[in-house]
């Protein structure tokens, strides 16, 4: 009996080892990467300005895509600059209100700095409107060693509202207006008068300026439905507003460390809120009158007090 169970026994393994060699036809090998790449897909039309735009001519949907498709896979900042949105959009939409310009600006500003109140690019250019310092200067911004208004929230979307409203009043079209904000207002005219086009779609132009007109488009189409471009965010992932008090401050300060304890908070805390004091102290020989903000302790924890959601289609649980 046993010499029978045995080569049985020794049947059944080769059997096993032979079939377990071989490779099942109707089973592909895995790819390497396990993810997958999609185009997305996206209106013949957008507003934008309270225009339409029509996206169908072959330039238009193409330029149009890639800002779309290159937001859409650069997770990193798309994602950032839709959490930070809860928190600016708040502050940034009555300003723009109060300056009398279409509320769409305020994607011009997320395309500037990702909305980063600290944003600093290469050409240093600063703030979350992105103003050099002789531009700042020139539309009344303080730039020195102790004071850099371009990181001044209010101060600096004054200043891009007061050029935007020159160059809309120049050339009848924000997002052409838009596209003199990059790459300036010389540039634009120039190539205007010698093409004879109406705006900025038209015009040959640097590619950075040429892709600017369309990445404000393509940030707002984002923004409208961020689930459907494949961002899922729920509302405790967004960034909390955060309330602040206001200190008017008249004369000179020795210490903004000591001045931020006396004032309830830290020197870390006010130079968060307050990016535009450049150094430790204030020497204010001018003697003008700054209001400097003091965050609200309440708001500054995450399980603190409940926080607004500025716009539901932003998250994925309203």
């Amino acid at each position: 009996m046993k010499k029978l169970i045995i080569p049985a026994v020794l049947a059944v393994c080769a059997f096993m080892i032979f079939t377990a060699s071989r490779k099942t036809p109707t089973q592909p090998e895995l790819p390497q990467m396990q993810s997958f790449s999609a185009t997305p897909r996206f209106p013949d039309k957008v507003e934008c300005f309270g225009k339409e735009i029509d996206l169908t001519r072959w330039d238009m949907h193409e330029r149009y895509e890639r800002e779309l498709t290159n937001m859409c896979y650069s997770h990193n900042n798309t994602l950032l600059t839709i959490k930070r949105a809860n928190r600016w959009f708040p502050v940034l939409a009555p300003l723009l209100q109060k300056e009398g310009v279409p509320s769409d600006l305020i994607y011009l500003i997320c395309i500037e700095s990702s909305l980063n109140p600290r944003a600093y690019s290469a050409a240093k250019a600063a703030g979350l409107c992105q103003f050099i310092a002789s531009t700042g200067k020139h539309y009344g911004l303080q730039i020195d060693d102790e004071v850099d208004e371009r990181y001044h929230t209010e101060k600096a979307v004054h200043a891009m509202c007061t050029y935007m409203k020159e160059a809309y009043a120049k050339y009848g079209d924000w997002l052409t207006a838009c596209a003199s904000y990059n790459a300036g207002q010389g540039g634009i005219s120039k190539r205007l008068e010698k093409t004879g086009a109406k705006a900025g779609f038209d015009l040959l132009l640097p590619e950075e300026t040429s892709r600017y007109m369309f990445r404000i488009m393509a940030m707002k189409e984002i923004l409208r439905d961020p689930y459907h471009y494949g961002f899922v965010l729920y509302s405790d992932q967004l960034y909390r507003p955060i309330r602040t008090r206001e200190v008017k401050v008249s004369g000179t300060v020795t210490d903004w460390a000591s001045w931020a304890k006396d004032h309830g908070t830290d020197y870390f805390q006010l130079k968060e809120f307050n990016p535009w004091l450049r150094d430790y102290g204030l020497k204010n020989k001018a003697r003008k009158t700054y209001t400097v903000l003091i965050p609200v302790e309440e708001d500054m924890y995450y399980n603190g007090r409940r926080f607004d959601i500025y716009n539901d289609a932003w998250v994925v649980d309203r």
